[in-house]
């Protein structure tokens, strides 16, 4: 968070949010994110198009006002959350017009710009290329997967981290100040590390905290509780989401119930997607379980089935049988690493041609034989189209893919 070191006091702006009355109002008022002061003094000498990403209340909009201001242009902000291409061209009309007659000139800038999609930001390229103005853009997902490729190439990025706890105390105390509650100076250390890094969410926290009598401030911890109870960090579209998914699939893969199932919660807990959870157990039963245990595919595409039927509250109850079932199942990640060898090798050779006597058309398909009319369904045959003993699938010990084994033993010996 780039916060003021000094207060900004404003009588006027009595009814406005503790984190808005705290807002510096020049960029040198900015408290923390020392490590990107090189981009910011880069920017103001060779401005240039932005995108400013990082986790809530970590200063995004704010840096993109003051350096605004420390650049002398015109300002004009833009929600993706409420607004479409219409009102963007609209805007952008308004942009250019006061740039030919009043030779202003202007940083559109664009919060949640991850929320436009692949039609709606290429609609900014021309204007990017001719540079008609500036585009700073804040986003709280990861810059790559949420935009597009010809966005990216033509603006910098500049990443904001979550504030430390000794930052977020350093600006409650002056939220205290702006207060005048010293009397809450003893919350101060618990509020900056019940609020995951968010200068704002700790400010609001703060806020709601001044609203209590001093006697009701009494017992610490039901106090605390009652603030942080809905207040948990878990944002479906941000890092976080990508962290919590990483970290179920790896519980489950390395065999931990306990550990899988309290990542599961976080994410229900969160509001996550539960068929989102569905298909990534779908995905998870492949990749890692696959063949050690053919019934764990069938389990997870039932889980995915009712999730979809019935949904939440009570889509929990299969998820969690589907997430504990696979977890305590034998894992095998053979077919997942066979599959992509046999890739490799297509897309490291030239077209490989089917030989005749499997091919549906060649007149040598006359030659095929035919597994069934011989004993034990098998029959000496080359199937492979390259002359050479191919290597992709290279069975484990693991559950029931100990029986697969044994038979390809069988056959490799049958071959041989």
């Amino acid at each position: 968070m780039l916060m003021q070191l000094d207060v900004f006091q404003n009588k006027e702006n009595s009814s406005l949010p503790l984190a808005a009355k705290l807002r510096p109002k020049v960029l040198n008022d900015f408290y923390g994110q020392i490590s990107v002061r090189p981009q910011l003094e880069k920017l103001i000498s060779h401005p240039r198009h932005v995108i400013f990403w990082g986790p809530p209340g970590t200063g995004k909009t704010t840096l993109a006002h003051l350096l605004a201001a420390e650049l002398k242009r015109e300002f004009e902000v833009f929600s993706a959350v409420t607004s479409g291409i219409p009102e963007l061209k609209k805007l952008i009309s308004q942009i250019l017009d006061k740039r030919k007659e009043f030779h202003k000139e202007t940083i559109l800038f664009i919060d949640e710009i991850h929320r436009f999609n692949k039609s709606q930001q290429d609609a900014l390229l021309p204007y990017l290329e001719n540079g008609d103005f500036l585009l700073f853009g804040a986003t709280t997902e990861y810059p790559q997967t949420s935009l597009n490729k010809a966005i990216l190439s033509r603006v910098s990025l500049i990443e904001l981290k979550k504030l430390n706890s000794n930052e977020l105390q350093e600006i409650l105390k002056r939220g205290l100040h702006e207060l005048k509650r010293p009397d809450l100076d003893s919350f101060i250390p618990d509020l900056a590390e019940l609020s995951n890094g968010d200068a704002r969410f700790a400010l609001n926290q703060l806020s709601a905290l001044s609203s209590y009598k001093k006697d009701d401030l009494e017992d610490k911890g039901k106090v605390l509780k009652e603030l942080f109870e809905h207040a948990r960090q878990y944002d479906k579209n941000s890092n976080r989401h990508y962290d919590v998914i990483s970290a179920f699939i790896k519980s489950i893969r390395g065999s931990d119930p306990q550990a899988a199932l309290l990542y599961l919660a976080i994410m229900l807990d969160g509001g996550e997607d539960p068929e989102f959870i569905a298909r990534r157990l779908m995905i998870l039963a492949s990749e890692d379980i696959g063949l050690a245990n053919s019934q764990a595919l069938q389990i997870t595409t039932n889980t995915h089935y009712v999730t979809k039927q019935i949904g939440m509250p009570e889509a929990r109850i299969p998820l969690a049988q589907a997430t504990i079932y696979l977890s305590l199942s034998p894992k095998s990640n053979s077919a997942y690493l066979a599959i992509d060898k046999a890739l490799s090798y297509v897309k490291e050779n030239p077209t490989i041609e089917v030989p005749g006597h499997l091919s549906n058309v060649s007149p040598e398909k006359k030659n095929y034989l035919y597994p069934h009319d011989f004993q034990g369904h098998w029959v000496e045959q080359n199937y492979s189209p390259i002359g050479k003993e191919l290597n992709f699938y290279s069975p484990t010990h693991q559950g029931s893919e100990k029986a697969l084994l044994d038979q390809f033993l069988n056959f490799t010996r049958k071959k041989n």
